[in-house]
C-alpha cells in the first residue's frame, strides 16, 4: 500500500465528497505530518516550526467548527506504531465532527476559514483525512437489537 499525504485534495476527491452519500453527520480523522520550519506561501519571515503554525490554525479551527455546528472531538500526538507498517509515522492525530459534509465545504469556503488556513498550509507537510460515518458504538447497539 502506498500512503502519499498531502494538504489539498484532488479534483476527484473533492468531487467524490460532495456526490449523494452518508446523510448525517461525519467525523473526519485527520493523519497530520508537519513540516519542520513553517513555509508560508505569501513568503512572510517565520521562525515558527510547522506544528506552532499549525496550533495557531488548531486554535481558530474551532470556532469555524462551531459555527457550522460542528466540534473537534480528539487530537493527541503519535507516540508508535503498534501494528502494522508505515515508512513514516504521522505527527499528530485529530478528530473533527461535522453535521454533515455540506457543513465542512460550508466552513471550508467561508473567508474567515481562509483566513485561518494560511497557518495550516505553513504548518503541514502533509495529511491524509479519512472521512468516517457511524460511529462504531451506534453500530454495535444496532447489531444487538
Amino acid at each position: 500500500m502506498e500512503v502519499i499525504n498531502r494538504v489539498v485534495p484532488s479534483e476527484d476527491q473533492i468531487r467524490g465528497f460532495m456526490e449523494p452519500g452518508h446523510d448525517g453527520p461525519i467525523y473526519m480523522l485527520n493523519l497530520l505530518k508537519f513540516r519542520e520550519t513553517a513555509e508560508y506561501e505569501d513568503g512572510r519571515e517565520t521562525d515558527l516550526s510547522g506544528a506552532e503554525a499549525y496550533a495557531i490554525y488548531g486554535a481558530e479551527v474551532v470556532g469555524h467548527l462551531a459555527k457550522v455546528g460542528g466540534a473537534p472531538m480528539f487530537s493527541a500526538r503519535v507516540e508508535r506504531l503498534m501494528l502494522g507498517e508505515v515508512e513514516e509515522l504521522w505527527d499528530t492525530v485529530a478528530i473533527a465532527m461535522y453535521p454533515s459534509r455540506r457543513a465542512m465545504m460550508d466552513m471550508m469556503s467561508s473567508p474567515d476559514y481562509q483566513a485561518s488556513a494560511v497557518h495550516r498550509a505553513a504548518g503541514l507537510a502533509g495529511q491524509l483525512n479519512i472521512e468516517l460515518v457511524e460511529p462504531m458504538g451506534a453500530w454495535l447497539m444496532q447489531q444487538q437489537d
